[in-house]
């Protein structure tokens, strides 16, 4: 089961559960996260690689013999040809992750097994920002003649083949018999049903029709499974790479002012949030804008200095009235939260960010829309007023995460420009000393919130519920690594 339809079908242009997982099964990549131990980063078409002495070039060899579901070969070329597409994108072609690379001076295929990537200054990130799970490969032909192309289509080399997709519905893939590893995959083919509800989504697997659902349901839910289905259903808990929060349109009056975005941050109670949406959303624990736990967190003495993280709730909505006065609205005011019509969870943070606006006199209407439409608003044309904002990435690094707090990042939904964090992001991108790359990551945080340019919630976490007969899939901290399922089998 998977809660919503993807934008489009591009990974490269995407950043939703809804096309990753539908779609990495199709593809390959140049290198990934380690299925089986999470972070290292292995190799895919990679065969092995070298870095020279300076730390800015990398060279990789390439796996000779892989084929493309049309049964042409993959070469460097298509490897090269794709990380263009994502490093140098041309015109009217998006590319989400662009910032994530500004390491990258050039990439290169001398020949048709060697890739080289040349940058300008070494990179804390880039093996990890190469393994990202949306840099798929794609067949050079069709980017030579329409970089769009496969934001409706489907080429790839990975070990199953596109099959059908009916938006709404259903989508499929069938085995690749020639995939480039030995004996993958096991299953004979995959299919999703499509439902934005919980409800839909547990009662597919409780009744068997579905055999696992990839990103979480509630606990009530789970544990009515396992009431139900004892040991024919297994659930795997795991802390989430991925935070929701609220989005604020900086550029729109009132939210260019300071004083109200501070005041809608100091209104969220998160510590009670954490207790009461737990069992409802899996939403949990508390923190800026690094997982909680990871040496890149703030100190949760530090994090509490900052508005809307003290433990007072009384006293932070008193000053958020008082900061709301100031800025000229002494009784509230009204707005629209633009929302994604995914109740999990989405909508029940959404239910609870509106209750605690209301204590300091905000009136906001949630507004939840189709996921395409929410991405349009949020990401592409910024026609929003707050929103709810999804932070969800494939591994714990900073360049994954801060690069949203740069001037003119797609994933900068609050459109704000600030020169002191374009400076702290550059410098911890290429600080390759642990110590010094952690400061500067700790004083970009402590920027972002001081300024309250976004105003964090909570961090999630992700039970994945399957019924016991899918055997040798192991659920990691991102619902978007660890889906290519070759390796997936059934005990039946």
């Amino acid at each position: 089961m998977i809660g919503a339809d993807p934008p489009s079908l591009d990974c490269h242009q995407e950043q939703t559960f809804a096309c990753i997982q539908l779609m990495a099964p199709l593809y390959s990549l140049l290198l990934q996260i380690d299925p089986y131990n999470y972070p290292k980063v292995t190799g895919d078409l990679a065969t092995d690689w070298k870095i020279s002495p300076d730390g800015k070039t990398y060279t990789f060899k390439i796996r000779q013999g892989v084929k493309f579901h049309d049964g042409s070969p993959l070469t460097a070329a298509d490897i090269k040809a794709s990380y263009d597409k994502i490093v140098f994108p041309p015109d009217g072609t998006r590319s989400i992750r662009k910032s994530h690379y500004t390491a990258v001076a050039s990439i290169e295929a001398p020949d048709a097994t060697t890739v080289v990537f040349k940058l300008k200054f070494p990179s804390a990130s880039l093996l990890d920002n190469l393994a990202s799970p949306w840099n798929v490969i794609y067949p050079k032909k069709h980017l030579d003649k329409d970089p769009n192309y496969f934001m409706k289509n489907v080429v790839g080399s990975g070990p199953f083949k596109f099959k059908n997709y009916t938006r709404g519905a259903t989508f499929e893939g069938e085995r690749n018999g020639d995939y480039f590893v030995k004996d993958r995959p096991y299953l004979n083919g995959y299919k999703f049903f499509i439902s934005t509800e919980t409800s839909v989504r547990a009662a597919a697997i409780r009744s068997g029709r579905a055999y696992i659902e990839f990103r979480d349901l509630p606990q009530a839910e789970v544990d009515a499974m396992k009431k139900q289905l004892g040991d024919k259903v297994a659930v795997q808990e795991t802390p989430m790479v991925g935070q929701f929060g609220i989005a604020m349109q900086n550029t729109h009056k009132p939210f260019n002012d300071i004083r109200v975005r501070k005041a809608l941050t100091l209104g969220i109670d998160r510590y009670t949030a954490s207790r009461v949406l737990l069992p409802l959303s899996g939403l949990r624990d508390v923190g800026a804008l690094m997982r909680p736990g990871t040496e890149w967190a703030l100190p949760q003495a530090e994090l509490e200095k900052f508005p809307g993280f003290g433990r007072d709730a009384e006293k932070n909505r008193a000053e958020a009235r008082k900061l709301l006065a100031e800025a000229g609205y002494p009784n509230g005011f009204k707005t629209v939260l633009t929302n994604r019509n995914v109740r999990l969870p989405y909508q029940d943070w959404a239910v609870y960010v509106i209750q605690e606006w209301r204590k300091i006199g905000v009136e906001a209407e949630n507004r939840p829309v189709e996921t395409a439409a929410w991405y349009t608003a949020l990401r592409d044309t910024g026609n929003f007023e707050v929103g709810v904002q999804a932070t969800v990435e494939y591994a714990d690094d900073p360049d994954q995460f801060l690069n949203r707090y740069t001037t003119g990042a797609s994933s900068n939904y609050g459109r704000f420009s600030d020169p002191v964090l374009d400076d702290l992001f550059a410098r911890q991108a290429r600080s390759i000393d642990p110590a010094e790359r952690k400061k500067l990551v700790h004083e970009m945080q402590r920027r972002v919130l001081d300024q309250a340019y976004y105003a964090p919630g909570l961090w999630w976490t992700r039970r994945v519920v399957h019924l016991s007969k899918v055997k040798n899939y192991v659920a990691p901290p991102s619902h978007y690594t660890n889906q290519k399922l070759q390796d997936v089998w059934l005990d039946e």
